[in-house]
């Protein structure tokens, strides 16, 4: 028997092939912002219940785990759209504290036969105030929205950016996530280092003060052992939330597009086994010690539960909705609920790291 969550995004789903062409003939950049456009329009439903599938991670309850990823929007600007379309959560940004544009277009490439994309957007966005402003307005919607900082690229102290963005932002998130491992703002990825870490995440937890506001890390998939190890060794020192697991990747798998070659992060089908494999290593650094999030190349129900086996208690997706459209996260979510029977499971947690 289909459920009405699931019927909805079967339809949802029907309606996005019928606009895919249309969609799919424009530049990515200008396609993404006519979504944007059309999800302010579209009328507000409720945050999706907890449920079967309901999460309890660094003190919040997610009603299920799959969340929209960080990138999508990028100046929190429909956030409770998309907790409509059944996410469980969702994270805006990265925003930084003051605007910026980003780098020079184009930098959104579609990569159709691998089911991926290329950015290299460079944290374009608005800056703080004007996020803040929009972000303090639908508070007393409810609903689990993540709040992902990042500095500004010509920025003389990084550090003091984030410890400026955790005292903005901290008040308005239901989680904050620092972004040290996007590609496309040079040097910022050396922030993932175990000295600069260490100093990064003492002046986040020291300006987030008495608030009792979880703070996750985004981290990359482009690691060596021993930087998994020394992450999780100083993740697990400072008390964080989550771990989520992880951004866009440089390296290239064997591609078929003619953009393979283009500058960026890749994200996308070709990053999940990538992105599965991060997910097993700071499972096995951290001793199942914090909760992980699991994001990369998550396209399908089936994708999503093997990283909750992995070892992830929540996971995100972006990319996958630029090919499958707005009926995915239900489709997914439904999805779940009978893989985790299937299973012999009787919540999510339970799962988490059986594989």
């Amino acid at each position: 028997m289909v459920d009405m969550a699931e019927s909805a995004g079967h339809s949802a789903a029907m309606l996005f092939t019928l606009l895919r062409p249309a969609l799919f003939a424009l530049e990515p950049e200008t396609a993404h912002g006519l979504t944007l456009a059309g999800l302010k329009l579209s009328p507000l439903k409720s945050p999706p219940p907890a449920g079967p599938l309901a999460v309890e991670i660094a003190g919040l309850t997610f009603p299920n785990p799959l969340g929209m990823a960080a990138g999508f929007d990028k100046d929190g600007e429909v956030p409770d759209q998309l907790l409509g379309l059944g996410f469980g959560f969702t994270e805006v940004g990265s925003i930084t504290p003051r605007p910026q544009a980003g780098n020079p277009r184009p930098r959104l490439f579609r990569l159709e036969e691998d089911r991926a994309v290329i950015n290299r957007m460079g944290f374009n966005n608005g800056g703080s105030e004007a996020a803040a402003k929009r972000l303090a307005q639908r508070q007393s919607r409810g609903g689990i929205v993540g709040i992902n900082i990042g500095a500004n690229k010509d920025s003389a102290d990084r550090i003091a950016d984030y410890a400026e963005m955790t005292r903005i932002m901290a008040p308005l998130a239901s989680y904050l996530a620092v972004n040290i491992s996007s590609p496309n703002t040079p040097g910022l990825r050396a922030l993932q280092d175990e000295g600069a870490l260490g100093a990064l995440l003492d002046a986040v937890l020291e300006a987030r003060g008495k608030l009792a506001i979880p703070v996750f890390l985004k981290v990359a998939p482009d690691l060596e052992p021993s930087d998994v190890d020394a992450i999780a060794r100083i993740v697990l020192e400072k008390g964080l939330g989550a771990l989520i697991v992880s951004n866009t990747t440089i390296s290239r798998p064997a591609l078929k597009s003619r953009h393979a070659g283009e500058a960026g992060g890749l994200s996308g089908a070709p990053l999940r086994d990538l992105a599965q494999q991060r997910m097993r290593d700071f499972r096995k650094a951290t001793g199942g010690q914090i909760p992980l999030v699991g994001v990369g190349g998550i396209g399908s129900a089936d994708d999503a539960w093997a990283r909750i086996r992995a070892g992830a208690s929540l996971v995100q997706l972006y990319s996958a909705m630029v090919y499958a459209g707005p009926g995915l996260p239900r489709q997914i979510t439904a999805g779940l609920k009978r893989l985790m029977k299937r299973d012999g499971f009787s919540t999510i947690a339970e799962a988490v790291g059986t594989e």
